[in-house]
Order: structure tokens, then C-alpha cells, then sequence
């Protein structure tokens, strides 16, 4: 097994957090990213910044932290640790230990959720280190993954059936995309479509306008996010936004009105951000969530909708291994998971207002 080190990002690499990131070995993840940070910050999390050292590779990764009286902190690795294979996890995870021990941190417990495709072998070396399977907390645990490095005709004929004929159908019906600037109006136009979705599909609350209005403009602010509207009879009726971070392209947020008579529209907005994304460096994008590959024709899962839509652009849904505990204190993990982590939630959201993750 490799040797690792982990410490705190200097100063000088914070600075250069996002160029870092994208340099991992598995090419970084927008929810590791700096406009990400920015974000959680505001939003009851600390943002930590780490760096584990290995033979041949240096990984950057964002830790959220979260204090509880009692209980010490709680570390979230969103979407991380990023590593070159699933094999170096326990050694990092190890490091990592190590420095909060001698750092004297009072870290209870490290949340990770690695970008590694789920397998039997990854589920083993994760569940033979002592980590604890949990829950999944990000949409795109589960995702549709395209690649979109081919030339744009090659690419058109790639996607699945019907999404290419949904896309080639609204061209020739002259549906219009259109990418507005980042203001608040636009913001407002595209969190209204969402909180509509989101009433129709009964997919619950969305999170509130402000959380929304910070993660677009750090991203957009960073040239990382773009929006995307098509209007029916003047007024919005699909929206979408999204981010280009590294090599990878994420549709992150959209809506729509649920009665619009334009065919294809939906598919034609993420054709032409597909394009975009390509033009800017990108050779994936990433749907950002659907029902687990074993549920994808399952109609009682509540993402079945989206999950059809998203592979009409690529069959295949790709399923990372999800999220696991690395307990660092067990009396103190002990407590979290008997009753500390509902009642904190709970607590935490009639405070605020806002999902505790």
C-alpha cells in the first residue's frame, strides 16, 4: 500500500485552489471547488482545505467542517478524497487520522465520497478499512455520464435515439436557446421554473432563493456557470444552469413550465450547453443525478421522470460508491449515530431554515 501524508493547503495553494483541483488525478469535482467553498461558508459549514501526499501525486481536497458542543467536529470530503485508484483510500484515510491527532483537531469522524464507480472490489476495500456505509447525500451518486470528446456530428449520432431526434426535431422547428447574463432577474426567472418542477413532481421544497443566488453568481462570477433559457409566447418555459469545471461539464439546476407546446425544447438546451462545454475544454457531462442503474425502470422512483429524460442522451447510469463514515472517535461516533445526527439536523433546520448538508 502507498505511503501518504495530509496537511493543510498553504496559503499560496488556496490561491490556487481550483487550477490544483482539476489537476487531481481524477480531475476534481465542482463540489470541491472554490466557488463551492464560498458557498458552504455562508451556509453553516467551515471550509478546510487539505493536501495528501503520495508517491507520484498530490491530491486537493475540501473538507466542510461542522462543530458540535460535546461531540467535537465532523469533517464532510464532498466528493472526495480524489484518487488515482479506490486501492489508495485506507492509506489517505490513515493520513489523515494521523494529522488530526497530532494537530489536536477534535475531529470525530471524516465523511468521504470518492468519485469511484461502484464495484464489488471498491465496496470491499472501503467496507475492509472499518468504514461505515451511510446514506448518499449528492443527486449524482447515481448519474448519466456523456462523453461529448467526439466532433459535434459524431456526437449528435452518439446520443441515444431519442434525445437526437428530440434535439434534430426542435432545430428544425426554430426553437431558440438563449444564454442571459448572470443577473438577479435571471436568477429569479430560473429558481421560479425550479420551485414549479419541484411542486409538480412532488420532489419536495427547494432549497431557499438566496442559497441559490450565491452558487450561481460564484460560479458564473469565475466563468465556471452559464445560464440557459427557451421561451414560449414571451415568457421562460425551460431553464437551465451549467458549470464547466476542468475537463468536466455539470447540468446542475433547471426547471420548466409542465404545459409548453415546443417539442424537444429541454433536449435542444442541453444540446447547445453540450456544445458550449466542449467548445470550453470539457470531454464529460454530467446529467447530475437519476435512479440507481438496478431502479432506472422502476415508476415508483421519485426520479423516474428525470432518470428517462437524462439517458435519453446516454443509456448507460453510472453509480459511484456513495457516501462512508471513517469513524476517528468511536464512543463520540457512537453518539452521533444513536441520536446526535437526527436531532442536530432537525434542530439545525427549524434554526435556519436549510438543509443541514
Amino acid at each position: 500500500m502507498r505511503e501518504f501524508t495530509a496537511r493543510f493547503a498553504t496559503a499560496a495553494e488556496i490561491d490556487q485552489w481550483d487550477t490544483l483541483v482539476t489537476a487531481n488525478p481524477n480531475g476534481g469535482n465542482l463540489l470541491q471547488s472554490a466557488a463551492f467553498a464560498a458557498v458552504k461558508k455562508n451556509h453553516g459549514w467551515a471550509p478546510q482545505y487539505l493536501a495528501f501526499e503520495g508517491p507520484g501525486y498530490t491530491s486537493y481536497n475540501l473538507a466542510l467542517e461542522k462543530k458540535f458542543p460535546g461531540l467535537g467536529r465532523l469533517w464532510y470530503l464532498i466528493k472526495g478524497p480524489d484518487t488515482a485508484t479506490v486501492e489508495h483510500i485506507p492509506a489517505m484515510m490513515d493520513a489523515l487520522r494521523d494529522f488530526v491527532r497530532r494537530a489536536r483537531l477534535n475531529v470525530f469522524a471524516a465523511k468521504i465520497e470518492p468519485d469511484v464507480v461502484a464495484s464489488d472490489q471498491a465496496r470491499a476495500v472501503l467496507a475492509g478499512a472499518g468504514y461505515v456505509k451511510v446514506p448518499d447525500l449528492q443527486p449524482n451518486d447515481s448519474t448519466a455520464l456523456l462523453d461529448i470528446s467526439p466532433e459535434p456530428g459524431q456526437l449528435l449520432r452518439n446520443l441515444h435515439s431519442r434525445g437526437r431526434n428530440a434535439v434534430r426535431r426542435a432545430i428544425r422547428e426554430g426553437v431558440e436557446v438563449v444564454r442571459p447574463e448572470a443577473t438577479e432577474e435571471t436568477q429569479r426567472k430560473l429558481y421560479d421554473l425550479m420551485v414549479g418542477t419541484f411542486a409538480a413532481k412532488n420532489a419536495g421544497a427547494a432549497r431557499e432563493f438566496g442559497y441559490f443566488r450565491q452558487f450561481w453568481s460564484e460560479f458564473a462570477a469565475r466563468g465556471q456557470g452559464r445560464f440557459y433559457f427557451v421561451h414560449e409566447d414571451g415568457v421562460p418555459s425551460v431553464g437551465a444552469f451549467v458549470i464547466n469545471y476542468g475537463t468536466k461539464a455539470t447540468y446542475k439546476d433547471g426547471g420548466s413550465l409542465q404545459k409548453r407546446s415546443q417539442y424537444g425544447d429541454s433536449h435542444l438546451i442541453q444540446w447547445e450547453a453540450i456544445l458550449d462545454m466542449k467548445g470550453l475544454g470539457a470531454v464529460q457531462y454530467d446529467l447530475c443525478g437519476t435512479p440507481p442503474s438496478d431502479k432506472l425502470k422502476d415508476p415508483t422512483h421519485p426520479h423516474h421522470g428525470l432518470g428517462l429524460f437524462k439517458t435519453s442522451f446516454t443509456k448507460t447510469v453510472t453509480d459511484f460508491v456513495g457516501c462512508w463514515d471513517v469513524v476517528f472517535s468511536p464512543v463520540r461516533y457512537k453518539l452521533w449515530t444513536v441520536a446526535g445526527e437526527r436531532v442536530l439536523r432537525q434542530l439545525y433546520t427549524r434554526r435556519t431554515g436549510q438543509k443541514f448538508y
